[in-house]
């Protein structure tokens, strides 16, 4: 069904969203291997798309999730053929946070002898799952995510993880953890608020657990583009891709990481940092080879980009 929506969604788009792009973004065969809970495929060159792939438990995140993104975003930042991921889920929603009934063991039985051996260990545990969604942050090639129908619980700490949001005008959000007695602990609290901006919307939205939906997301920032279904977004979040990974790979992933470290940072350490990647970074032929096509009026995708 997914590779008919993006055939008829082609048409729309440029010439690099080919019949290549049908075949690796078509989950019909399932997630490869090594991952269990995630399909990988390269849709498009310097192209990573990464689908939350459980569509029958509506990509719930159970034990597999949790490590697998771990080792998937680790090779990903480490993969020189890949400047750009997209994230996405499979099925009829982006996910429904959490798999309870999976993670039950972990998070209502931690191992230890005494209240603080139990304690010590509760806390690795919630230290590893916050890597889960760190490593997204973490990784230097830019993350676009889709999100279609609902985002609630761990998919709220995803999603605010990635650099680019887009969603369906179906799309709903929730901050859920509340209604299941825990302050969310792997993300949302410390990456809505500087996504947002409105500390007193974060606040509503996390102490009252409602939904958010595709409107209120656009209009406060969670998300910067609405379209009307799943085929639109995806061919809009590719052809978006696209543009990314055409771009100076040097350019792309220093511009990721200095954003990230400016958000964390006063203005004066965010301009000093920049002063020290660039005093490197600016040796480097990409600025060369782009001013060039500038001055010929050629778009930087002409451009033969060394790896990174």
């Amino acid at each position: 069904m997914f590779s008919g929506i993006v055939r008829s969604a082609l048409s729309k788009y440029p010439s690099w969203l080919g019949p290549a792009v049908v075949r690796a973004m078509s989950s019909s065969g399932g997630p490869p291997s090594p991952y269990t809970a995630l399909a990988v495929s390269h849709p498009a060159e310097s192209v990573t798309h990464v689908e939350l792939h459980r569509p029958e438990k509506r990509n719930a995140m159970n034990r597999a999730f949790w490590s697998e993104m771990v080792d998937c975003f680790n090779e990903i930042a480490a993969d020189p053929d890949c400047r750009v991921v997209l994230v996405s889920g499979a099925g009829k929603i982006f996910t429904a946070g959490i798999d309870l009934m999976d993670m039950a063991g972990d998070i209502l039985q931690p191992e230890g002898d005494d209240m603080a051996r139990r304690s010590w260990n509760m806390k690795k545990i919630i230290t590893k799952y916050q890597e889960t969604f760190s490593v997204i942050e973490k990784c230097p090639k830019p993350v676009v995510v889709a999100i279609h129908g609902a985002c609630v619980g761990g998919g709220v700490d995803l999603i605010t993880a990635c650099d680019i949001r887009l969603c369906t005008q179906d799309a709903w959000f929730q901050v859920k953890e509340v209604d299941i007695g825990l302050a969310a602990d792997v993300g949302t609290l410390q990456r809505l608020p500087k996504v947002i901006g409105s500390r007193s919307l974060v606040n509503e939205l996390a102490l009252t657990a409602r939904k958010m939906f595709a409107d209120e997301a656009k209009s406060s920032g969670l998300v910067s583009r609405v379209f009307a279904d799943k085929e639109a977004m995806m061919a809009g979040a590719l052809q978006m891709a696209g543009e990314i990974a055409g771009r100076s790979p040097v350019a792309v992933q220093g511009t990721k990481i200095n954003l990230i470290y400016s958000r964390d940072h006063s203005v004066a350490e965010g301009l000093d940092y920049m002063a020290n990647w660039n005093m490197s970074m600016l040796q480097t032929e990409d600025v060369m080879k782009s001013a060039q096509a500038s001055m010929e009026k050629k778009s930087p995708k002409t451009i033969a980009f060394s790896k990174l």
